[in-house]
């Protein structure tokens, strides 16, 4: 017969007793809408009552979690799914397709997203002498992680600030500052810290997709962003893939049709500008591979969103 193990029956209990606690703040506060943006600098709290289709967007270097239900991302052809005992890191820009599988007004999905901020995590490698943290092999600039209770009460923490917002200059620096520690100290510590090391191959990546991320219409030229990486354009390709499962071909496609669907949804733009305002010379060509991203052709895809944005509004 397998011995019970007792201490670790009582941690996975307290880690849920911890979850559902910070999952009652975050259904409460989120009570009006899907979205709050608090008044704690990069914290975010959301709320979903039905399923959703996939979702084109693009994550930033954060740290999300969930209190109840899951939630899938894709990557390329790479799938992420984080629940309440697990949670997603993202340490670069990434264009990725989200998707909420389950959600109902009765158990409806919470989570929430905290905005990480690459030069705090170098001032506290700087200024601290932290453990080595646990193993970690993969580039990829994201991943899935284990929670645990010091991190999900740090976050806990974090929300209950906002009842008590004459606290939040002084104390939320203080609870980040402790939620980036856990983070770095935990799984996928080593992920972070390589991001944020002045001179190493993860740094000098970062500061390439920072480049094409707000240059995404010019002419894609490898040699040029392999330069800026201090690599060849063979390893630079190499390292591109490896941090973002994507090729900087297939990264710039979608920068560029995730702006041109924002510019016709909250701009008016018709399809044809949009296209040339991201980059593209071919208006079919633009047609063509949006309609591969998101599943219709720029005009039909639009007013289906302008469609379901009027009926939640009604």
């Amino acid at each position: 017969m397998k011995p019970i193990n007792k201490t670790a029956d009582n941690t996975i209990a307290g880690l849920d007793g911890v979850v559902a606690a910070m999952g009652r703040r975050i259904a409460r506060l989120t009570e009006a809408g899907e979205l709050f943006t608090t008044a704690i600098p990069g914290l975010s709290l959301y709320r979903r009552e039905e399923p959703t289709g996939p979702i084109s967007g693009m994550y930033e270097p954060s740290i999300c979690m969930v209190a109840q239900r899951s939630k899938r991302v894709l990557l390329g052809d790479e799938s992420y799914v984080y629940d309440a005992r697990h949670y997603l890191i993202t340490t670069v820009h990434l264009p990725t397709t989200v998707q909420i599988v389950e959600a109902s007004r009765e158990k409806p999905y919470l989570g929430l997203r905290l905005i990480l901020d690459p030069r705090e995590i170098s001032q506290m490698m700087a200024d601290s002498n932290l453990p080595p943290p646990r193993t970690q092999q993969s580039s990829r600039g994201m991943a899935v992680g284990l929670v645990t209770i010091p991190l999900i009460d740090a976050f806990r923490r974090l929300i209950d600030l906002l009842e008590e917002p004459q606290d939040i200059p002084i104390l939320s620096p203080v609870i980040q500052r402790e939620i980036l520690y856990r983070l770095l100290v935990g799984d996928q510590g080593m992920r972070l810290r390589q991001i944020a090391s002045t001179g190493s191959q993860s740094h000098h990546m970062a500061r390439a997709i920072d480049w094409l991320k707000s240059n995404y219409a010019r002419a894609l030229r490898i040699d040029d962003l392999a330069e800026k990486a201090s690599m060849s354009p063979s390893t630079f390709h190499h390292h591109f893939r490896s941090m973002t499962a994507l090729s900087p071909l297939q990264f710039q496609k979608q920068l560029r049709l995730q702006e041109a669907r924002r510019l016709m949804l909250t701009d008016q733009m018709d399809a044809a500008t949009a296209a040339f305002e991201v980059g593209y010379e071919s208006p079919s060509q633009f047609s063509r591979e949006y309609s591969r991203q998101f599943g219709a052709p720029p005009l039909r895809d639009v007013n289906t969103l302008r469609g379901t944005t009027a009926a939640k509004a009604g």
